[in-house]
């Protein structure tokens, strides 16, 4: 997935961005609402976590601002306060979740699993389609119960493919979902990542198919029905 962290604490941004990037996550950082908002406006993005006590303002405003625009990336509040009139003001607000400050980063990548299963309608940790399984939380791929050694990007293309259910997805949506803003990667090195996961997954389980000029869509082969 593709995560904003807006905290102007430096520390708790670098923690946050280390330890999510390690699972696959590619990380940007903002320290001010006006900062997250360019940022916002010009990438897709899949969770924003988001600190309310910032320099230029409150993070509730940001996420109001983002509901009445129709944006419904969700998001994740993070706060030092939070009472029960703070953790009804975040819902209120459009927040999706919330994690009070100091936090274990498991839990926080816990919440941010869960987060984005209910985005795609997921009830667990596991994506399966065909003989594939996925799990999001330990970051293991079998395929027909044999496990399948996949680089933390390869397992990205792999995850966002299950997500889409058989959509298809523009080159651009995954070099952006593949890449931060201080990488220079052209979008050439996403068709390597496909390539290379074409070659990992067997082709009876997995068809993953180039749509020229459209991008990429993903079949299970086992029993010719889309994801």
């Amino acid at each position: 997935m593709r995560l904003l962290v807006v905290e102007d604490a430096g520390d708790v941004a670098d923690a946050i961005t280390a330890r999510l990037s390690r699972h696959g996550h590619v990380c940007d950082k903002a320290g001010t609402l006006d900062e997250a908002r360019q940022l916002i406006a010009v990438q897709p993005l899949d969770l924003i976590i988001l600190d309310i006590n910032l320099p230029d303002g409150s993070g509730f405003d940001l996420v109001r601002e983002l509901r009445r625009q129709g944006n419904e990336t969700p998001v994740l509040v993070l706060s030092a306060r939070m009472g029960v009139d703070d953790r009804i003001d975040a819902l209120d607000s459009g927040a999706d979740d919330y994690l009070v400050k100091p936090f274990d980063l498991r839990e926080l990548e816990a919440r941010v699993r869960a987060v984005a299963r209910r985005r795609h309608g997921e009830t667990d940790a596991v994506l399966e389609a065909g003989d594939i399984r996925f799990n999001t939380a330990t970051r293991q791929v079998t395929v027909g119960g044999t496990a399948c050694e996949l680089t933390r990007r390869e397992q990205t293309v792999l995850e966002i493919l299950l997500n889409a259910r058989g959509r298809v997805i523009p080159k651009e949506d995954l070099h952006a979902r593949l890449f931060g803003l201080d990488e220079e990667a052209g979008l050439n090195a996403v068709e390597v990542y496909v390539a290379r996961l074409r070659k990992k997954i067997p082709s009876d389980s997995l068809d993953i198919r180039t749509l020229r000029g459209l991008g990429y869509q993903a079949f299970v082969k086992s029993n010719d029905t889309r994801i």
